[in-house]
């Protein structure tokens, strides 16, 4: 009550105005304005200093009336009008911000209750448990947070059962040649004469050749599967192309089988080198071990909207239609295959041709053989 008084008495008695006529004299006055002019400036703000107090005035002149009204006050009930607000302000203040301080306190320690117990849940679990987390309890907000938690576990839990199952067939699958060669150099350490030493040899050869196209293979798939990045260099297709040519030329003379390469596209097409080689390769090397002795396989290059195709003719027994939508998948061998095969050719081809955003297709030919054609984008 008091600090109204003093702003109602104080400042109403400081806040003056005077009313002069054009010529300067002094028409009227409010009761708290001094003798002299507020200010001697026509119109608008001005700060002056009037019986030793400053004064914020305002002027302004009605030509019409012939009068120039002023309006101020002092500074002083200026600051007085600060303070009583301030001490008016303050003690609430006190009173008020550490009440809300503990209730926002209690708020966020309630509100972060659930997480915290989530944190302490995922906390103590095995590093082998990837069990979804219920998200029922949670609230709405963190609710989002709980089902992207879970969605991860579920990628982390196909991506480690993809591992195991690449794991043991991968295994089992080096196991079958390694045990060959172990036996045929048995066969030759024991041969009784030269001719069954030296078939033993060609044994041991072939097994190795089988070894090391196998793990030439799981080390082609693990590098796609993986999140390393692969050199990013791109190349000439038609040059990679000849260069897989080239690297299997010497495989394809152990089989007897003649490899072509004709290139039918009309303009120079570049794509990732890496994967395109990778694919390549895979697709060509399975035509060889699938084509009989004195065959041959034929590689082409077109050029079709903005994507290159390249097709590999072998005169294998070909692919059965009832087989294609399994023959990707890894370790998977068709009835027709030849003994020897991975099993990872195609799914090697598969996983580059998804890296590069491309798509395969198989055409089994009435005759013999088989077509199957690479279609990738290109710049």
């Amino acid at each position: 009550a008091k600090t109204d008084g003093i702003l109602e008495t104080d400042y109403s008695h400081k806040l003056s105005c005077q009313i002069w006529s054009l010529n300067g004299a002094l028409v009227g006055s409010s009761g708290s304005a001094p003798q002299g002019k507020l200010t001697d400036r026509d119109t608008g703000f001005s700060t002056n200093v009037i019986d030793g107090e400053k004064w914020r005035v305002y002027s302004v002149v009605n030509e019409a009336l012939g009068m120039r009204i002023m309006v101020g006050d002092s500074y002083k009930v200026r600051d007085r009008l600060v303070e009583d607000v301030t001490r008016g302000l303050a003690l609430p203040a006190l009173l008020v911000l550490p009440i809300m301080a503990v209730l926002i306190l209690v708020s966020v320690q309630r509100g972060l209750a659930p997480l915290e117990r989530l944190a302490s849940a995922l906390s103590q679990r095995p590093a082998e448990d990837l069990s979804p987390v219920s998200v029922a309890p949670l609230p709405r907000e963190i609710k989002p947070m709980g089902d992207a938690l879970n969605g991860l576990f579920s990628r982390v839990t196909v991506m480690r059962d993809r591992e195991k199952s690449f794991t043991s067939f991968a295994a089992h699958e080096l196991k079958t040649p390694l045990a060959a060669i172990k036996t045929q150099a048995q066969v030759a350490a024991m041969a009784p004469d030269k001719d069954t030493r030296l078939r033993a040899l060609d044994q041991i050869q072939h097994g190795v050749g089988r070894a090391d196209r196998m793990v030439r293979q799981l080390l082609a798939l693990a590098s796609l599967d993986s999140d390393d990045a692969l050199d990013e260099s791109k190349g000439q297709v038609a040059k990679i192309i000849q260069a897989v040519a080239s690297d299997l030329a010497r495989t394809a003379a152990e089989k007897q089988v003649a490899i072509g390469f004709t290139d039918h596209s009309e303009a120079v097409m570049r794509t990732h080198a890496v994967l395109l080689s990778v694919a390549v390769r895979n697709v060509v090397e399975n035509a060889i071990h699938a084509s009989p002795v004195g065959a041959s396989v034929d590689i082409s290059l077109t050029n079709e909207s903005g994507r290159c195709h390249i097709s590999v003719h072998d005169m294998g027994p070909g692919i059965p239609a009832e087989e294609i939508p399994r023959i990707s998948a890894r370790f998977y061998r068709g009835k027709g295959a030849k003994e020897g095969g991975s099993g990872l050719g195609l799914s090697i081809v598969a996983a580059a041709l998804e890296r590069l955003g491309g798509d395969i297709s198989f055409q089994r030919h009435p005759e013999g053989g088989e077509t199957v054609t690479l279609m990738i984008p290109v710049d």
